[in-house]
C-alpha cells in the first residue's frame, strides 16, 4: 500500500476545546502531550505498560471512525455497559482519500459480549445468512477463546480494511500470535491498515510499521528493540535463573 492510500493518515487532539486536563481521561500523560500522531499506512503499534491509556487511545479512533465501543464492525451497536470515555468527541480524524471495504474493532476484554450479541442475532427469524457464517460457521462461544479470537481474524477479516485491535494477543498461544502475524501480512497485501495495541513483541515484529510507546510523560517513537516488552522478555529468556534468582530474593526480602 502506498502512502497516499491509507485509509487513515493522522489523529488530532482538537485540545482548544477540552475544558480540563484535570480530569480522565485528560489528565492520562499520553492526552495531556498529544496534539497529532502519524499513521503508518500498513501497521501501528501503540504500546506501553498498563495505565498508560492505550485502550482509551484505540478506543476513542475506534468510536471517532464509527465502531460500537464494544467492539464489531460498524454495523454492530449493541451496548452492555456504557464505560467509554468522550475523548472521541475531541478526536479528529485525518482521513485518506480512500475508503476501506471492510472494518473491525477487535477488543479483547469485550470480546465475549460481542460473541453474545452474534448468537443473539444469529437467534431472531430472518431469512439473512447467519452473522455467524462470517466468523468460521460455528458460534464463538462453542469455540476456545484462542479458536474463537483466531477464526475472527482469519474468516471475518476480509481485505481492504481499517483494523483497530486492543490487545489481540490475550487468548494467543506464542504459536498463534506468529500465526496471526502471517495473517496482518496477508492482509496487508490485500490493501489493509492496522492500528494495534498490544504488549506481545511477537506481534510487534512486523518490519513495514511504526511502534508509538506511551510512558508517563506522553508518546515517543520506538523500535521493537528498544521496547521494554522486548528488553524484558529477552533477558529473562537469555538469564532464566538470575533473573528469577532476583525476584525470588525481592519477594523475600517484601515479606
Amino acid at each position: 500500500m502506498n502512502s497516499h492510500e491509507c485509509f487513515l493518515k493522522q489523529i488530532q487532539l482538537k485540545r482548544q476545546g477540552i475544558p480540563s486536563y484535570d480530569n480522565y481521561p485528560f489528565n492520562l500523560g499520553v492526552i495531556k502531550s498529544l496534539h497529532k500522531l502519524d499513521l503508518h499506512p500498513k501497521v501501528t503499534y501503540i504500546v506501553g505498560e498498563n495505565g498508560m491509556g492505550k485502550s482509551t487511545l484505540m478506543e476513542s479512533i475506534a468510536v471517532a471512525w464509527g465502531f460500537n465501543p464494544e467492539g464489531g464492525t460498524i454495523n454492530f451497536s449493541f451496548s452492555t455497559r456504557s464505560t467509554h470515555s468522550d475523548l472521541y468527541e475531541y478526536i479528529q480524524l485525518i482521513k485518506g482519500p480512500y475508503r476501506p471495504k471492510d472494518g473491525f474493532f477487535f477488543r479483547a476484554e469485550s470480546y465475549y459480549n460481542l460473541a453474545t450479541n452474534i448468537d443473539d442475532l444469529d437467534s431472531q427469524d430472518s431469512s439473512d445468512r447467519p452473522i455467524k457464517e462470517s466468523y468460521g460457521g460455528k458460534s464463538l462461544h462453542e469455540q476456545s477463546h484462542g479458536e474463537s479470537f483466531f477464526s475472527t481474524f482469519v474468516h471475518r477479516f476480509g481485505g481492504k480494511g481499517l483494523y483497530i485491535l486492543d490487545e489481540p494477543e490475550a487468548a494467543l498461544s506464542p504459536l498463534r500470535q506468529m500465526a496471526m502475524l502471517a495473517r496482518i501480512h496477508e492482509l496487508v497485501q490485500q490493501n489493509s491498515q492496522f492500528i494495534i495495541s498490544t504488549h506481545s513483541p511477537i506481534l510487534m515484529a512486523y518490519p513495514d510499521s511504526i511502534i508509538y510507546n506511551l510512558n508517563p510523560d506522553g508518546i515517543e517513537m520506538s523500535s521493537l528493540e528498544e521496547t521494554d516488552h522486548y528488553v524484558i522478555m529477552k533477558e529473562f529468556l537469555n538469564n532464566k535463573d538470575k533473573m528469577l534468582n532476583q525476584l525470588f530474593e525481592s519477594e523475600a526480602e517484601d515479606e
